[in-house]
């Protein structure tokens, strides 16, 4: 785990990490598709995301209900099929305010996966939105990986890949 730090000594960018015993492609197939996102969020902040979305390139947007009703566009700003992707959520209609989303995956060998996840809001111009950025830390965002690969984990336990 690590992070950066502001001027103002808040940690800015956080990141959390831990292999997760399953192939890449299964652990990116629900990071990918918004509609499994809330299942897994170490946050308690995602309410639901329509099915139908899953993100394939930079550019592509999807739609997530938040747990308290509002709705969030997410951006695609970085993405390699089954090894990155990161998005930047806005308010529908607006620019994203500036944090980023970042997953990272590493195969270690077939049946194992080093997980990265970095919340990073160096950018975030929004002031209303620091209070919330400065709270999320490195134990959110390994509670999401966790949960993650809790998810994968018993698919493949079930043989499922």
């Amino acid at each position: 785990m690590s992070d950066a730090t502001g001027q103002d000594g808040r940690e800015r960018v956080v990141t959390a990490e831990r292999t997760v015993a399953a192939g890449t492609a299964r652990i990116f197939e629900l990071i990918a598709d918004p509609a499994q996102q809330p299942a897994w969020d170490g946050n308690d902040n995602l309410g639901h995301a329509e099915p139908g979305q899953r993100v394939r390139s930079v550019g592509d947007v999807f739609s997530m209900v938040l747990s308290q009703g509002a709705v969030r566009e997410n951006h695609l700003v970085e993405f390699a099929e089954g090894r990155l992707i990161a998005w930047r959520p806005s308010e529908p209609g607006k620019q994203p305010p500036g944090h980023l989303w970042r997953w990272e995956l590493e195969p270690i060998d077939p049946g194992h996966t080093l997980v990265r996840h970095t919340y990073d809001w160096t950018e975030l111009t929004d002031r209303n939105r620091i209070p919330r950025a400065s709270a999320t830390g490195a134990e959110q965002l390994l509670a999401s990986i966790d949960r993650l690969a809790a998810a994968v984990e018993d698919d493949v336990t079930r043989g499922r890949t």
